[in-house]
């Protein structure tokens, strides 16, 4: 999970329309409008887990509703989600820091530890003490391990695909530190990318930089 701006946008305005109409008939906020805008702020991933390889998005309530149609169709309530996190998300996390207005990494720092198997660990370190983050915290690890047996076999293959993408990035930056000039320059391109808001996973990779700052303080520009 990461800072997401909700940003003033051509899709967002359309969303925003299409949602007073369906509040006004009692219709559905699942429009083909706000699905667009949120795909587009969220840079296609889960405003949870980062998971970009989604085959099912649901629209998640960052305040769950309960019947309020104030709550229901506001478009600042609205969060792009995958099907796992959403349906563990429910309403069992309240309140939860809003994305869209906090600096997640700032309260949260996102670590992988040992290696393959029963030695891995995924760690939430709380940095501040609000309930938000508490609630944010136990919603992560709900996420990333499992509840039900459904849940576990979820969160065994969310797993899986943070590992392969953390272990892709910790090669590219294996290759920068070692790597002269030329090739120096483009590695350091991939980088940035990889250190982007719309990267999957960007919040264990720039922490992972955070935490070896004094080895990669010349990437530290690129998320600060």
């Amino acid at each position: 999970m990461i800072k997401v701006e909700r940003k003033s946008s051509e899709k967002a305005e359309k969303a925003i329309e299409s949602l007073r109409r369906e509040k006004a008939r009692s219709g559905s906020y699942n429009t083909p409008e706000v699905n667009a805008a949120l795909r587009e702020m969220f840079h296609g991933k889960c405003y949870i887990c980062e998971n970009k390889q989604i085959t099912s998005y649901q629209i998640e309530h960052l305040v769950s509703h309960r019947g309020n149609a104030d709550l229901k169709y506001d478009w600042n309530n609205l969060f792009l989600a995958c099907a796992h996190c959403n349906n563990t998300k429910l309403d069992k996390y309240e309140p939860i820091i809003d994305c869209t207005k906090e600096n997640v990494e700032a309260l949260i720092a996102f670590r992988r530890t040992g290696y393959f198997g029963t030695d891995e660990k995924l760690l939430f370190e709380k940095l501040d003490d609000r309930i938000e983050v508490e609630n944010t915290i136990k919603l992560l690890q709900e996420v990333y391990y499992g509840s039900t047996p459904q849940k576990k076999m979820e969160s065994t293959i969310l797993r899986r695909m943070l590992r392969k993408e953390l272990s892709a990035f910790k090669e590219y930056v294996r290759e920068y530190h070692e790597a002269e000039d030329e090739e120096k320059e483009d590695l350091k391109y991939l980088l940035q990318k990889e250190l982007r808001d719309s990267s999957p996973f960007a919040a264990f990779k720039r922490w992972l930089i955070r935490d070896n700052r004094e080895v990669y303080a010349e990437l530290l520009g690129y998320i600060e």
